[in-house]
């Protein structure tokens, strides 16, 4: 069964709604993209509207921003934590919040690869 955005099939008090209708296209979801540590590597999928997005699925190289703010391109080495999920750790999947070790350090990532096609970061 695909995957939905509807409301939820029950209420706060734990009660049932009743369905109305059943599930429409518009309302579908994607799976996450699972960004991974390689060679970069993005493709695009058509939205609503006939809109496009940029998707990343895997990539190495990240835009950080130094502490004294002047911004580098740098090479990832390893996922080192990840706040949302400890798994996605040693999987080396890229997520926003994820510290990745680089050349400059640990740095911690501000983007959304999935969503934005992109790896920005921050140094700790």
């Amino acid at each position: 069964m695909a995957n939905s955005s509807r409301r939820a099939n029950r209420k706060a008090s734990g009660g049932r709604y009743t369905e109305d209708r059943s599930k429409r296209k518009k309302e579908l979801v994607r799976f996450p993209a699972m960004t991974k540590l390689e060679e970069k590597k993005s493709k695009t999928i058509r939205v609503a509207g006939g809109n496009i997005k940029r998707v990343l699925l895997s990539g190495n190289q990240i835009n950080v921003i130094k502490k004294d703010n002047t911004a580098a391109k740098t090479t990832i080495k390893n996922v080192v934590e990840n706040p949302a999920n400890s798994n996605l750790i040693r999987r080396n999947i890229l997520t926003k919040g994820a510290v990745v070790e680089t050349n400059l350090g640990k740095v911690r990532i501000t983007s959304r690869p999935g969503k934005d096609a992109c790896l920005n970061g921050v140094q700790i």
